[in-house]
This record gives structure tokens, sequence and C-alpha cells, in this order.
């Protein structure tokens, strides 16, 4: 497993679109993801360590923000599926189903989206605003796979609140680590 940290905010940059299948039988798209305040995607895996020790907390946070903050959330499993068999659609669908994920968890099988976003890990998030232009490239918070403390600040959490009221996140930001995604050795 190699650990990957994610780039610094590029701030302003444009989501690019996409269209893919969903755990729920459905094409999602930037369109059908997005909130009216904003928009978080994250690229996440099921087989991840990284992924494993927040998804709890992950899950409740994308229910808050987009219950009370109009901030949609969309997840995106990008690895390639043959070298990592626990991460194929059958899997996703038990994952969405055990988790009653409250966003889309889609596939992204040519791995065309990651390339163009710059995934490089699981987890990767990106914010968006409502303008769709990027505010957010940070982490969760900073207990990486360790289990969280109390006082543990909500870092995603509370810049994407930020983003849903202002339309900008924090100045400050501390990089994603996680699993680097798992491309195909084409």
């Amino acid at each position: 497993m190699v650990s990957l940290t994610t780039p610094v905010c590029d701030f302003g940059w444009p989501a690019p679109d996409f269209l893919l299948p969903g755990t729920d039988g459905q094409q999602h798209s930037l369109a059908s993801a997005r909130g009216p305040k904003g928009l978080l995607v994250m690229f996440i895996c099921n087989h991840c360590p990284y992924v494993k020790a927040i998804l709890e907390r992950l899950v409740a946070d994308c229910r808050e923000l987009r219950d009370h903050h109009g901030i949609g959330s969309i997840a995106i499993m990008s690895n390639d599926t043959a070298a990592y068999p626990e991460d194929d659609f059958p899997h996703m669908q038990t994952l969405a189903r055990t988790w009653d994920l409250p966003f889309p968890y889609v596939l992204d099988a040519s791995q065309a989206v990651a390339r163009t976003y710059g995934a490089v890990c699981t987890p990767d998030f990106f914010g968006f605003n409502a303008d769709l232009q990027l505010q957010y490239r940070g982490r969760l918070d900073a207990t990486g796979r360790n289990p969280p403390q109390p006082d543990t600040p909500r870092e995603l959490k509370q810049a994407m609140i930020q983003v849903a009221a202002s339309g900008h996140g924090p100045a400050e930001q501390t990089p994603s680590i996680g699993c680097s995604i798992k491309w195909r050795q084409d």
C-alpha cells in the first residue's frame, strides 16, 4: 500500500462533468449530484484502510451537509477492479446498502474521471461551491487511519459549511492522505 497526499486547492477550478453508473441503478452527473449550495466529489473505494477508518464519520457528515446546508455529495470509485476485486461493482453495491450511503456511489471503470480530476488517493475530496468552482481539497480530519478523538475538528464538514454559507473555502487546508488510486497497467 502506497500512501499519498493530495495537492493544494486550486481555488476556482471548474468541476469537470461526468456520467457514471451508480450502485442504485441510475446514471449520475454533476447536475444530478449537486446541491443548491455546492457539491462534494469524493474518490473512495471499498478496500482502503483510510476509507474504512472514516466511513462512519463521512456518511454522517454528508447526510448533515445535504439535509442542513444544501451540499450534495457523490463518491466515485476509480480503482482497477481486476487487480482489486474487493472494489468491484457488486462489492460497491453491498457497501452502499450496508452503510445506507446518503450519496450516489458510482463506478469510473475507465478511470477517465479520476484522471480528469487529478485524483491521487482514496479518500480524495473536492469541495465545490454553488457555481461548481473548487473551494476545498483537503482531508476529512486529522485522524487518518486512527480512531477519532471527541475533540478532533471536522475539517471537511466545517469547510463545506463555510462554502455553503459564503461560496468560499478556507484559505488554510491540510491535504488528504490515503492509499494511491490503483491505476490499470495497460
